[in-house]
Order: C-alpha cells, then sequence, then structure tokens
C-alpha cells in the first residue's frame, strides 16, 4: 500500500511540473504578444501620422476594445456552448449590435438609420437561417455561432460601405439626379444609377477575395477548421460556404440598404463644398 501511495505521489508530482510548465508557456505567449501587438499598434500610429492622416489615439483605442471584448467574450461564449438557446440569444445580440453600429455610420443621410437596421437583421437572418435549412453546416452551437458571426460582421460592414458609397455617388452625380427630379421622376428612378454603382463597388473586395482564394490568401474560416482538428477537405467545404454565404449576405444588404436610401427626395450636402 504504501508503495502504491509513493508512485501515486511521484505521478501527481510530475504532473503539477506538466501543468505549471504548461501555464508558464501561455504566460511567455501572452506576454510576447502583448509586446508584439504594442510595436505593432505604434507603428500605425506613427506611419498614419507620418502621411498626414489625423487618426490620434483611435488605433491604440480599436485595439484595447477588441481585447476587453474579446475577453468577455470568451468567458461568455463558455458559458454559451453548453445550452442551445444562450446560443439563439447572442447571436440576436451580434445582430442588433451590428444594426447599431452601421446605423450610426449612415445617420447622415435621409433614412440611413432605417436602412442600415432592416438591411442587417433581414440579410443576417435570412442568410444564417438558408445555410442551415439546406443543412450546408451541422446545426451546432459552435456551428451557429461561427456562421452567424461571419455572416453579421460582413452584413454590417456591407451596410457601411454601400451606404458611404451610396452618399458619396449621390454628391459626384448631383445634376444627373437633380436634372430627374426635374423631369418629375421619382426618386427611385433618380437614384438608380447611384444605387447600381453603390452596390458594384460594395462588392468588389469580396468578389476578389473569394475568386483568389487558396491562391493569393487563405481566408480564416479555413485556417480555423484546420486548426482546430478538420480534415483540409471538411475545412475548405466550410470555407466555401461562408464566402458563398457573405457573397449573398452582401448582395441583399446592399439592394435593401439602397432601395431605402432612394426614397430620399435630397442630397446630402458635401461639407467641403458647402463650407
Amino acid at each position: 500500500m504504501t508503495v502504491v501511495g509513493a508512485k501515486s505521489t511521484r505521478i501527481s508530482g510530475s504532473n503539477i511540473n506538466f501543468i505549471l510548465k504548461d501555464r508558464q508557456l501561455d504566460v511567455n505567449i501572452f506576454v510576447s504578444t502583448g509586446i508584439g501587438l504594442t510595436v505593432m499598434i505604434a507603428l500605425i500610429m506613427g506611419l498614419q501620422s507620418y502621411v498626414g492622416v489625423r487618426s490620434g489615439f483611435k488605433p491604440a483605442i480599436a485595439a484595447i476594445r477588441a481585447i476587453v471584448q474579446l475577453a468577455a467574450i470568451a468567458l461568455i461564449l463558455h458559458g454559451v456552448f453548453q445550452k442551445p438557446l444562450t446560443a439563439f440569444i447572442f447571436v440576436t445580440a451580434m445582430i442588433v449590435i451590428a444594426s447599431y453600429t452601421a446605423s450610426k455610420r449612415l445617420s447622415e443621410l435621409p433614412h440611413g438609420t432605417q436602412a442600415a437596421c432592416v438591411a442587417v437583421s433581414v440579410t443576417a437572418t435570412a442568410c444564417i437561417g438558408l445555410i442551415f435549412a439546406f443543412r450546408m453546416m451541422t446545426p451546432t452551437v459552435a456551428n451557429l455561432i461561427a456562421v452567424g458571426g461571419i455572416i453579421t460582421g460582413n452584413s454590417m460592414s456591407a451596410a457601411t460601405l454601400a451606404g458611404r458609397n451610396f452618399m458619396r455617388a449621390s454628391r459626384a452625380k448631383r445634376g444627373e439626379i437633380e436634372g430627374w427630379f426635374a423631369l418629375g421622376a421619382p426618386p427611385k428612378q433618380a437614384f438608380a444609377d447611384v444605387a447600381r454603382t453603390s452596390i458594384q463597388e460594395m462588392l468588389i473586395p469580396n468578389l476578389d477575395q473569394t475568386k483568389n482564394t487558396g491562391l493569393v490568401t487563405l481566408p480564416g474560416a479555413f485556417v480555423g477548421a484546420l486548426m482546430g482538428g478538420a480534415s483540409p477537405a471538411e475545412a475548405a467545404r466550410f470555407q466555401v460556404v461562408v464566402l458563398v454565404g457573405i457573397m449573398l449576405a452582401q448582395t441583399v444588404v446592399g439592394i435593401l440598404a439602397t432601395k431605402i436610401l432612394s426614397r430620399s427626395t435630397v442630397i446630402v450636402a458635401d461639407p467641403l463644398t458647402a463650407s
């Protein structure tokens, strides 16, 4: 009995040493990551200041927010993964926050808040539902959060880009739009060319990424799936579903947002020319 007890003690001691070394390795990784991030943020701020981009401390603030938010999300997700209902609540919260963020970016435009909220919420819900309805992804909590986050985030970006493109294009084509109004055309017709241009410009980055996937870049979903233990074929399937889902989401967001923005009868003045 004594021998067994002694052996047990030695095994426990080796396990403890292994755990301590593992934790020390984790700490070292976090320290080196922190130093590297500090250097990169300093380079970002320095280079932006050098070329006259007046961002101030915004890059540093954005990075700090990302760290704090991701740390909080890591803690939250630990509980979310235990219950499917909390996953639905979490994805819903992401959609609400994304809609609010995009609406702030388009607040200058008439109907901008409505365009952002409707486009992001409707598109994200529909595209996520479509992916799981056709069982392109296994309906698990992890997949719901992963796909939901990717589709929602890209819907938010698409709404912002489409809206900002719409504002810029409408200013550039003010004479043409005012000409349509002078002829008695409805707003939808007056802004039709602006809407098409806005959607086309917004879609270019994602189209380029999708066309060159595997040649120029390995997208995050593919790399993440591989690191998570998926086979290369399964990781590739996941990435294709995500890329096509993003294209669909951005297309729908662009259409919905520009249709709502095209209800306006005024063109937002350019502050540079107005002054």
